[in-house]
């Protein structure tokens, strides 16, 4: 049996294929009685429509583009989820893209909701702003960008002022009487971590301490083991007494390492780690963190990327704004002061 069609429609109804569209997507401009016969023939018929053409016809898909660099982190996981109940409240819904902290899985997502003709994209950027997103403005895709402040034309951002972060993490560490700190991070190439060790530089000079930089090439709990290899390696009267993780994640694995090794913290090596994940309160030794609003920056993105989309559906010209949110230090057991 042939599949029906809008075709079919039109031929009961005596109207133009036009009308029935119409009919479905601006009934308002067909007079009650046309419509009336249009809505008989397609009950008759039996016909349904597919939703998501006529979306696309009209330039009003519901879907909404979602990429982060990397979904199995938890404070990209909570971001996401946050981000997904604001669309989900205002009748949109989400395809998600992980870019595993990969620039060209990222460029290839992109493109992908480049040619699924995505309403809307929100995205968490690996390193600079990509040039997609220009590609994504000029296709009047309404984009946001998150976890990353920049003053753009192009786009609006919400972020976090990590150089901030950084210096309340050492100035902690500091406060508690460490004078040889560590800075656990990587890739520095990411302006998050980079501003992370610009504050904690900042804070080390003011409070008279040195600063050590332990590179390692990802964020997660793998490379914190390998931090603590390295200090592990190191004489105690030089080893850093101080740890400040450029994620909870390296902090976890840091605490895993050198108590694996012998070391004891926080009385051999204080850790204070960054985002707050709940896995940070659960560790073996709770772990003091810089605490990142990881829910408020999805549904602050969400909210924004709705209200462009408001505004190019009222003809109205939409101002970018650029959001900053303050971190905040939760202390807890792995910076307490030393015996």
């Amino acid at each position: 049996m042939a599949r029906l069609s809008m075709r079919d429609v039109a031929a009961l109804a005596q109207v133009s294929i036009g009308t029935v569209s119409n009919v479905l997507n601006n009934p308002d401009r067909v007079l009650p009685s046309t419509r009336e016969r249009v809505e008989k023939a397609i009950a008759q018929l039996g016909w349904v429509p597919n939703q998501q053409a006529q979306q696309l016809r009209a330039g009003r898909g519901r879907t909404i583009g979602l990429a982060v660099m990397d979904v199995t982190n938890p404070f990209f996981a909570d971001l996401l989820r946050s981000a997904q109940d604001v669309l989900f409240d205002n009748g949109f819904h989400a395809t998600i893209g992980d870019a595993d902290n990969n620039p060209q899985r990222q460029e290839t997502i992109l493109r992908t909701f480049l040619e699924q003709r995505v309403r809307g994209v929100i995205l968490g950027p690996i390193g600079a702003q990509p040039d997609e997103v220009g590609e994504l403005t000029k296709a009047r895709i309404a984009t946001v960008l998150v976890d990353r402040v920049a003053e753009s034309v192009q786009c609006c951002t919400v972020g976090v002022d990590d150089h901030a972060g950084g210096r309340l993490a050492v100035d902690h560490l500091v406060e508690t009487g460490h004078r040889r700190i560590a800075f656990a991070g990587g890739p520095i190439s990411l302006k998050q971590v980079q501003d992370r060790l610009d504050g904690s530089k900042q804070a080390a000079l003011e409070g008279d301490a040195e600063l050590l930089v332990i590179a390692v090439p990802e964020l997660d709990i793998a490379a914190g083991r390998q931090a603590a290899d390295e200090l592990v390696l190191m004489a105690p009267e030089t080893r850093p007494t101080g740890v400040f993780c450029a994620n909870d994640l390296v902090a976890i694995g840091l605490l895993q390492g050198l108590m694996a090794q012998g070391l004891s913290v926080p009385d051999d090596v204080a850790i204070v780690g960054y985002d707050n994940i709940d896995f940070a309160a659960a560790a073996a030794v709770p772990l003091s963190s810089i605490a990142q609003p990881r829910t408020d920056l999805g549904r602050t993105a969400a909210n924004l990327l709705m209200a462009e989309l408001a505004d190019a559906e009222a003809g109205v010209a939409h101002a970018h704004q650029s959001v900053r949110f303050t971190p905040n230090l939760v202390v807890r057991e792995s910076s307490a002061p030393r015996r």
